[in-house]
């Protein structure tokens, strides 16, 4: 098993090498203080043996694979299962605007305009209380 994984991250890193020069699909151009530390720029096969960054989202080994009613969903969780440099997510606004060009995310994004979510259930929101006083 050792031998496959060796074979497939080499696979993935040759395929990395063809392409070094020219951003892939899911790769965004980070600032250099987004760039440190991130992890392996290159495919990497993680402790499943499934690899990541190759955007061949298909393998053997990975639990979308073998996925049953008793699988626990926490199996997929965590940075081992995302690429830290070639991940779709970093195409959405937010991220983009983030990475590459340093906007903070603004706050407040999912807020409703007439519903007040910050108060414990049962109580009155001050919203509530506010739009009763001037009716």
């Amino acid at each position: 098993m050792t031998q496959d994984k060796n074979k497939m991250a080499k696979s993935a890193q040759e395929q990395s090498n063809q392409n070094q020069s020219d951003l892939d699909p899911f790769e965004i151009e980070f600032l250099p203080q987004f760039e440190q530390g991130r992890g392996p720029r290159e495919a990497f096969v993680n402790e499943h043996g499934v690899v990541i960054g190759d955007h061949e989202y298909e393998s053997d080994n990975s639990p979308l694979e073998q996925w049953t009613a008793e699988t626990d969903p926490e199996i997929m969780a965590g940075d081992e299962w995302v690429h830290p440099f070639k991940d779709v997510g970093f195409q959405s606004a937010e991220n983009r605007e983030y990475f590459e060009k340093g906007i903070l995310p603004q706050s407040g994004i999912f807020t409703h305009p007439d519903k007040d979510v910050s108060y414990e259930p049962g109580q009155a929101s001050s919203k509530k209380k506010e739009d009763e006083a001037e009716a």
